[in-house]
């Protein structure tokens, strides 16, 4: 049976949700009244606002629904082929790592291909990471309003012969605290000791 470019893109996510499972393993907790061990935006950000629609219902959502928890913030699309379903993947373990606290953070996945991406689309894939993961979608004017927000960058390569494209766009994650203040940056080059670290803390904070 011939499998398809969805088909493929699940069964790469599969793998790949394996491998970052594994390099999890063994992460330590850290204490939490060291210094921020990831990029501190502390006031250089304005606090989190959009309006998006949620891949699992189509309903309509902001910052509001989400309040008291912490938010990791994701710019991606479902049909790259490595770096978002590895960023996915290795925030789902760090974020289960939490343990008890796991569920006071989320991780806000917002596709800058809209186009293609779909609400079922979105839906499928977000589910691969688990409920932490939120899917989120909206149309252009929306997007660019959010990523021009954030100053988060974007383009499209042209089509293949059946339509496909390549996507470019920023790999880091935006962590805002329960009252939706921008925080932190979270870079490919972060461990996930210091990543660790600093979400714990920052659930801490929250009491």
């Amino acid at each position: 049976m011939t499998m398809t470019p969805p088909d493929l893109r699940f069964l790469a996510i599969k793998l790949l949700l394996v491998l970052v499972a594994v390099a999890s393993l063994g992460l330590t907790a850290c204490d939490k009244g060291a210094a921020w061990e990831t990029r501190d935006i502390t006031g250089l950000m304005p606090d989190l606002a959009f309006t998006l629609s949620e891949a699992s219902d189509g309903s309509t959502v902001t910052p509001e629904g989400f309040r008291g928890k912490v938010l990791l913030v994701y710019f991606g699309y479902t049909n790259c082929p490595d770096v978002c379903p590895t960023t996915l993947g290795r925030l789902k373990s760090l974020v289960a790592g939490l343990g008890d606290r796991a569920g006071e953070v989320r991780v806000l996945f917002v596709t800058v291909d809209p186009a293609l991406d779909t609400p079922k689309i979105m839906k499928d894939y977000s589910t691969y990471f688990g409920p932490a993961v939120v899917g989120l979608r909206g149309d252009q004017a929306e997007l660019r309003a959010l990523t021009k927000r954030y100053r988060v960058t974007y383009g499209y390569d042209k089509p293949d012969e059946d339509g496909y494209y390549a996507v470019s766009h920023s790999s880091a994650v935006y962590v805002f605290d329960g009252s939706g203040a921008a925080r932190l940056l979270l870079r490919p080059t972060d461990s996930d000791t210091a990543i660790e670290h600093d979400l714990q803390r920052l659930v801490a904070e929250a009491g």
